[in-house]
């Protein structure tokens, strides 16, 4: 399926790029210095404010574990849906197998792990 993308949108690249910083607990500093990049650049790109090269692309998108689709333009591809499914489906295998008492308990854990990284729980 070839579908026409539009160029790349640098404030929702930025924003996916901080959230998923956020998410792994690192710092703008630790991120620099993962991809070997002046912190204040870090920040404008997190912004918007700057495009980056395909070299700190792909360093920010290692340094991250992010797939670039994603990264730049906010979607997962077939293999990362493939492998989110599966994961919904053991983590519904192990709750119904729990007695309900620990159900309900570990439905209340995710939810707060969720909402602890940056998520909304729904």
């Amino acid at each position: 399926m070839n579908k026409k993308r539009e160029p790349y949108d640098r404030i929702a690249v930025g924003e996916r790029i901080r959230h998923k910083r956020i998410q792994l607990g690192l710092s703008q500093d630790e991120l620099a210095v993962r991809i070997n990049r002046a912190t204040k650049y870090c920040s404008d790109i997190e912004r918007g404010m700057c495009g980056m090269s395909v070299e700190t692309m792909l360093a920010i998108a290692k340094s991250l574990d992010m797939n670039l689709d994603y990264m730049m333009f906010g979607e997962i591809s077939e293999t990362e849906r493939e492998w989110q499914q599966k994961d919904a489906m053991t983590l519904i295998h192990i709750i119904e197998k729990a007695p309900a008492s620990q159900r309900n308990y570990a439905i209340r854990l995710l939810k707060l792990f969720i909402a602890a990284t940056g998520n909304s729980p729904t």
